[in-house]
């Protein structure tokens, strides 16, 4: 349903005070603990990793009550690894949801420990629904559920900048199954969220932590410390935030992992070049410890010489990719992602996840080249591991939302294989003479295995034989556009013999 017809059980989040608005109504802040001089400086002295940001708690609600119930953009459903979870917020989810959320989720089938899905909200006042899986909690695994706790937030605010949405209701994502205490999870949940909003937070206008009624006196006691209402509350917050606050994005640290190469002797200059390449190599998650490798040096050397096995040159390939992929995930797109350019729909009549290209949205002689090709590996990762297929609207494009031929022979050199094997359509929606021309010639002599995927389609009546119309969703200029074009073709056909 959409938010603006929600019905009256619905809560409005634009009608909830915010944190800051709630200053005062919790009683005057808690004095702070005796100076203990011994010489050393106190802890007051220095300043608060966590300082007051009053536009960040105007961004943010702290709601008592069920988040399936809220109006806003997004809500967020906690499950379990086949998105059938039973428990009491996910059951609420459902109820309200109906039946087509269900359909949906098996389509869906899988969502790993610390990722998050996203579905349509169906009956519910929120547009979608983002899922999410939190880690089962074991003392002696603490650090690895620490580390699945932060990305199921991360990935949750991932989704919401990439889709340009504007409100998320966040709910406790450790179900009382999983056994995650809670404190320590409320913890990890405020700091990545602050820390999230402090760096690419600009597009995010409401986050609404929704919790329930034991769940919330740990929320108002803790809030204070990653979202000061006050200087004086911040300083009255210092002593008591916790040694392990994260690193700048707010995710566990830990210090094991912080593997450090110490310098070798010699001359630094020649050696800086190949130090900056053993950097790039030990960010790359699956990094060299974690699988045998050969001779990376004597590698190095054969594929300058031209002699490197065809096995050799996709493992430097996978290599190449994951650096650009790890540069994708840490650096803040928001404003390539704000063009509304490359999102997720529905899917085809096949199942298969279809991907929209907008190619209106693309001014490519304003925004940054590097950043925008970023921007796709990181959209498109996740979504090339299965079968898709992508859905281009040339519409009404002009000569400065044309990509230039180098871009794209780049951008289909870096990505993975996957992308190419698992794409199984390329669907170009009213096409003009010149674009046939250059894709023909593009898809001839700078790619291949692309040509034979490229569909023309001239209207949207031959795109929803492929794709049911409530699956796509269809910038309205395209529809317009469509709709008048339409109308002049049949003014000069005769009814009844239009092809497919």
């Amino acid at each position: 349903m959409d938010p603006l017809g929600a019905r009256s059980q619905f809560v409005d989040v634009q009608t909830l005070p915010t944190w800051q608005q709630q200053l005062g109504e919790d009683g005057p802040p808690p004095p702070p603990p005796p100076d203990q001089s011994d010489g050393l400086p106190s802890r007051e002295s220095f300043p608060s990793p966590f300082p007051f940001r009053a536009d960040i708690n105007r961004k943010v609600i702290l709601y008592s009550g069920s988040v399936a119930l809220l109006n806003c953009t997004a809500i967020v459903n906690p499950s379990n690894e086949t998105l059938s979870d039973k428990n009491p917020v996910s059951d609420g989810i459902h109820q309200l949801a109906g039946p087509e959320l269900r359909d949906e989720l098996l389509k869906v089938r899988a969502c790993r420990t610390g990722d998050a899905k996203l579905t349509k909200g169906f009956n519910l006042a929120a547009r979608f629904i983002i899922h999410t899986v939190g880690p089962k909690y074991k003392s002696k695994y603490r650090t690895a559920a620490e580390s699945s706790l932060y990305s199921c937030y991360r990935n949750i605010l991932q989704l919401v900048t990439e889709q340009s949405m504007s409100s998320v209701g966040i709910c406790v994502v450790t179900t009382s199954k999983r056994g995650y205490p809670l404190e320590d999870a409320t913890h990890i949940a405020l700091r990545t969220v602050r820390r999230f909003l402090e760096k690419h937070g600009n597009s995010i206008e409401t986050v609404v932590f929704a919790v329930s009624d034991s769940e919330e006196p740990v929320f108002r006691r803790l809030l204070p410390l990653y979202y000061p209402r006050s200087e004086d509350e911040e300083r009255t917050s210092l002593p008591l935030i916790p040694a392990d606050i994260g690193n700048s994005e707010g995710e566990p640290v830990v210090p094991e992992r912080q593997i450090r190469i110490a310098e070798k002797p010699g001359n630094l200059e020649e050696e800086s070049e190949e130090d900056s390449l053993e950097a790039d190599l030990v960010q790359v998650g699956n990094h060299a410890f974690a699988r045998m490798e050969g001779d990376v040096d004597k590698q190095r050397k054969l594929i300058l010489q031209g002699h490197m096995s065809e096995a050799a040159v996709q493992k430097q390939h996978q290599r190449n990719y994951s650096r650009w992929l790890c540069r994708a995930r840490a650096e803040d797109l928001s404003d390539i992602a704000a063009l509304k350019a490359l999102y997720q729909t529905g899917v085809d009549m096949c199942g298969r996840t279809v991907m929209v290209v907008v190619g209106r949205n693309i001014p490519v002689t304003l925004i940054d080249v590097e950043k925008a090709l970023l921007y796709f590996i990181h959209v498109m990762d996740p979504i090339t591991v299965k079968e898709y297929v992508m859905v281009y609207f040339h519409t009404l494009t002009g000569e400065h939302n044309h990509l230039d031929s180098d871009f794209l022979k780049n951008l289909y050199d870096i990505v993975d294989t996957k992308f190419k094997k698992n794409l199984k359509a390329f669907y170009f929606v009213h096409p003009s003479f010149r674009s046939k021309v250059s894709t023909w010639f593009f898809t001839t002599f700078s790619v291949s295995g692309l040509k034979d995927k490229v569909r023309y389609l001239d209207g949207l009546q031959q795109l929803f034989t492929c794709i049911r119309p409530e699956q796509i969703d269809i910038p309205p200029f395209v529809l317009e556009y469509d709709s008048r074009v339409s109308r002049l073709s049949s003014w000069f056909r005769p009814s009844g013999d239009w092809l497919l």
